[in-house]
């Protein structure tokens, strides 16, 4: 087992910067995508003559194969290479992108969305990873911060810039963009990322990968399906029955397993675990927004399309700026306080939100969506340091993976549990079943926002209790 370290290489070092750069360009792609598809959905499903809720799988997909491939390859990351699977994974990622433009039916798109996905979930199991052995303890939260500005970018940003190449192309262009960043971002890794040096060479837990990857696609296949049929159908109560058979098996087998594809011993370390539990529910408030916030503004408040977009960039515009700070002082002054204040933040911005009306200004809706950027930025960074500092340099991988396993779980519970709530919420204010926008009452959706945006808080404020107990656990001693 090699276990030099790429941050006492002095060649590595003095490129380690450019490092950062080839893999930002992969990590912003990668979560862009799980986000900007959504709002070409109606545009796409027209294109192809195919119901929006066949459309829907595109999204629905993408976000199902990176969750159930991101430990195994963080795994085989940590046994065979981090880099490896990071090159494979972008040239995937970018012929995924290639043939996804393409508009030759729904079974080629999705078969071309899934090499997508592959390729996604091989970049972001190794991300944090490379970036963790790459730099030096004193420089790691600025870096892990870069990452996270990226990844806030990404999963945010989508509904902006696809609405900005709607305006002007066909929708092959919000995969085709991809293409020309990725040769650029390959041929850049191909010249300044280094050979792997840190490697395992253990076997992989193959048993445990395969019952992973069929509990995360019968739970999310289940809940998809379910929101347009109905979970109490019984295809959906098979697919739970599935998901929760698997679990059981999987959480014995892991336990028993000298090398097991989900390293549970992790979760003993309390730092580590609080920090994962607590990226997973911040994931999940931001998707509310996500989802909610383009209703508000195009639907609500009558804005077009793009000035919405530009309104929503806010969030990640302000975060992109903040994480890398926010970073640098954690590497100074420590992460834990820094999360818990970040928390504060993102949930300060929730309460604003449960106050918006028909009425409120624009200006004050944009000053919450750029207090949310501000606490995700604060928050992010020295939380990815906190994940990648709680473990052995043996671990990163799967430290990684289950660290973008954590975001993309938020992505997915995120949307799910916010349309059901915003429209559970309208349904109970209408006085019957409500399932889309009704234009004649406004009123009846902000009435179901609020009650959203009321479970967004209380799930911000959970992470936020939990982080303060272990801060002031922390200090306690001094």
């Amino acid at each position: 087992m090699k276990v030099a370290s790429f941050s006492t290489d002095p060649q590595i070092q003095k490129r380690r910067w450019w490092i950062l750069i080839a893999v930002c360009l992969f990590t912003f792609m990668s979560t862009l995508d799980g986000s900007i598809v959504n709002i070409a959905l109606p545009v796409m499903s027209k294109a192809m003559a195919i119901p929006m809720n066949q459309a829907e799988w595109v999204v629905s997909i993408y976000l199902i194969i990176i969750c159930a491939l991101l430990l195994l390859f963080g795994k085989l990351g940590d046994a065979h290479g981090k880099i490896r699977v990071f090159k494979i994974g972008a040239a995937l990622f970018t012929i995924g992108s290639l043939l996804s433009g393409f508009n030759s039916g729904l079974g080629m798109l999705l078969a071309a969305r899934s090499i997508q996905a592959v390729g996604a979930a091989m970049t972001m199991s190794a991300n944090n990873g490379i970036i963790t052995e790459v730099f030096p303890f004193k420089e790691r939260g600025r870096a892990l911060g870069m990452i996270g500005s990226f990844v806030a970018l990404g999963s945010i940003a989508g509904p902006g810039i696809g609405g900005l190449i709607l305006a002007h192309f066909s929708w092959g262009y919000i995969f085709w963009i991809n293409v020309p960043i990725g040769i650029l971002g390959m041929i850049l890794g191909q010249v300044i990322l280094p050979k792997d040096i840190t490697m395992s060479h253990l076997p992989i837990d193959k048993p445990g990968a395969s019952l992973f990857a069929l509990m995360m696609v019968s739970l999310f296949a289940g809940v998809f399906i379910g929101q347009e049929i109905g979970f109490t159908k019984p295809i959906i109560l098979g697919c739970f029955a599935i998901a929760l058979i698997a679990t059981l098996i999987f959480v014995r087998i892991e336990l028993h397993h000298d090398n097991p594809i989900l390293a549970l011993k992790l979760f003993k370390n309390a730092r580590f675990s609080i920090s994962i539990l607590c990226a997973f529910l911040i994931f999940v408030a931001n998707f509310f927004f996500n989802v909610i916030s383009p209703f508000y503004l195009e639907n609500a408040r009558g804005l077009a399309a793009n000035y919405a977009g530009y309104a929503l960039m806010a969030f990640p515009i302000v975060q992109v700026i903040v994480a890398p700070i926010a970073g640098a002082v954690s590497d100074k002054l420590g992460p834990e306080g820094l999360t818990f204040i970040g928390l504060v933040l993102i949930s300060i911005s929730q309460v604003g939100y449960i106050f918006a009306n028909l009425t409120t200004p624009l200006w004050v809706f944009m000053f919450f969506i750029g207090l949310v950027g501000f606490g995700n930025g604060v928050f992010q960074a020295p939380n990815n340091a906190i994940v990648m500092g709680s473990v052995e340099v043996k671990d990163l991988g799967v430290a990684g993976g289950m660290n973008a396993l954590a975001r993309e779980l938020g992505m997915i519970f995120g949307i799910s549990v916010a349309t059901t709530v915003l429209y559970s919420a309208m349904s109970q204010s209408a006085g019957y079943k409500v399932t889309s926008y009704l234009p004649a009452h406004p009123e009846i959706f902000i009435d179901g926002m609020r009650v959203a945006f009321i479970v967004s808080l209380v799930i911000c404020l959970i992470a936020t209790v939990i982080t303060g107990i272990r801060l002031f656990n922390r200090r306690r001693p001094a």
